[in-house]
């Protein structure tokens, strides 16, 4: 037990701490100092523990808060944009070239507020990003005090803000530079697919990701078409590809993984590569189904993304996070399979470990950074609770998140964001998705 004061005392009416697997702690509390957890102890003991902040959260359950683990922020002011095309058309005819025309640095300081304030919002405290103007990115998530892990895009053709993917490999060793002692942001490369960076501009990156000890994201395996591509193109599947460049491992974040086979799941079990699912925009663009369960029994690690916005149409983790855990019993054809407690750790511990931050956060455990999200069980629709985690992950909704933290400051409290302006964040998406409206409509 501390003997110096505490910050603040939480007493929720259960704690699911994630690690160990499995546990609900009934009548428990959590302490915070400075930026970290200090106390997880029951509750007589924790009001023991000098503390001038104790805030008792009744039919609340507190959980690590959720790590949105693949997205492109900014793309929330193409939301509802191109809706019901497949994968190819929709990027090529409709999001690419709208990305020509309307992405700045003002877009996306702008897309990126809304969709910070839309995650804190569904209970996420720490996201990964692939999008242009990446030190826009920076900025935004530096002043809204949630965490994120920042991935420069890299394709072979001119997209905003960069000519072409050496440009972008150049920016982005300008920002990981500039952001290395950031306490809340990561840096990493994001070339955006097998099929449209090269083998020169991969091997770059292999290169300078080994010497930084940065983080690689990269769509992968994301439709059937594009595996049959990379074979009549190189005489392999994509992943085969990758791992002979030397791109797989622990670094290494394939997103999508929604055509797999026996050799491409012992690739990654061998490199210990992470995957991350997507599930709902994957159903959305008929790009295929990743067959998580095999992933997990085979020991891989699975985390949760939503995507982007203009493919999904929102940002809500818990509802990407239930569509993963029945999707998963349908492809596997097992009740059993993804079980409400391995979901909740796909959205929170195994994120944090896809993004290489399993040992700051990600669970609640004494000596990590106190991110947190609280639901809040009041709603006649969570009621009866028999088992907290399968109310949450199968019956809860996003407006159930009622209060956030990151690093110890809270960011959501009864569901108002502390930080940031709600009514102004409207008002500017509003104002994009006017001028957009009326160019396209003209």
């Amino acid at each position: 037990m501390p003997h110096s004061p505490l910050d603040c005392l939480l007493l929720p009416e259960w704690l699911v701490p994630v690690e160990p697997a499995g546990v609900v702690l009934k009548n428990y509390a959590i302490g915070i100092r400075g930026d970290h957890i200090a106390l997880i102890a029951p509750r007589e003991q924790a009001l023991k523990v000098p503390c001038a902040d104790i805030r008792e959260l009744p039919n609340t359950l507190l959980t690590p808060g959720l790590i949105n683990a693949h997205g492109h922020a900014a793309m929330s002011l193409f939301r509802g944009l191109a809706d019901d095309l497949p994968l190819q058309v929709w990027l090529k005819e409709h999001i690419w070239p709208a990305e020509a025309q309307w992405v700045n640095a003002d877009f996306v300081r702008d897309g990126t507020d809304l969709a910070i304030a839309e995650q804190l919002k569904n209970g996420i405290t720490c996201f990964s990003d692939m999008y242009f103007f990446p030190e826009t990115v920076c900025q935004q998530v530096h002043s809204s005090g949630i965490r994120a892990q920042i991935t420069v895009p890299m394709l072979d053709f001119p997209v905003p803000g960069a000519r072409n993917s050496a440009q972008a490999l150049r920016e982005g060793l300008q920002l990981f530079d500039d952001f290395k002692q950031h306490p809340r942001l990561s840096i990493g490369f994001g070339p955006h697919a097998p099929y449209t960076v090269n083998d020169q501009g991969l091997d770059n990156i292999v290169m300078l990701a080994a010497q930084l000890d940065a983080p690689v994201q990269m769509h992968v395996h994301e439709t059937a078409a594009e595996v049959q591509q990379s074979i009549e193109t190189y005489g392999e599947r994509p992943l085969a590809r990758l791992n002979r460049l030397g791109l797989l491992g622990p670094r290494f974040q394939a997103v999508h993984m929604t055509q797999v086979s026996d050799e491409d799941i012992a690739l990654l079990v061998q490199s210990n590569t992470s995957v991350i699912h997507c599930p709902e925009s994957n159903l959305k663009l008929a790009s295929g189904f990743c067959p998580i369960e095999r992933l997990w029994n085979a020991g891989v690690n699975i985390a949760v993304g939503t995507d982007g916005a203009a493919s999904n149409n929102n940002l809500d983790l818990l509802s990407e996070t239930r569509t993963a855990a029945l999707l998963a019993k349908a492809v596997a054809q097992s009740a059993s399979a993804i079980d409400a407690h391995r979901a909740l750790r796909m959205a929170t511990l195994n994120g944090a470990r896809a993004l290489g931050i399993d040992r700051q956060t990600g669970s609640l455990e004494v000596g990590k950074l106190a991110d947190l999200t609280a639901f809040n069980f009041n709603d006649l629709s969570l009621q009866p609770v028999y088992e907290p985690v399968s109310q949450l992950i199968y019956a809860a909704a996003r407006n159930c998140v009622e209060h956030v933290w990151v690093g110890g400051k809270q960011l959501l409290k009864d569901r108002q964001l502390v930080r940031m302006d709600e009514q102004r964040i409207i008002a500017k998406s509003r104002e994009w998705g006017r001028k957009i409206a009326n160019k396209s409509n003209a």
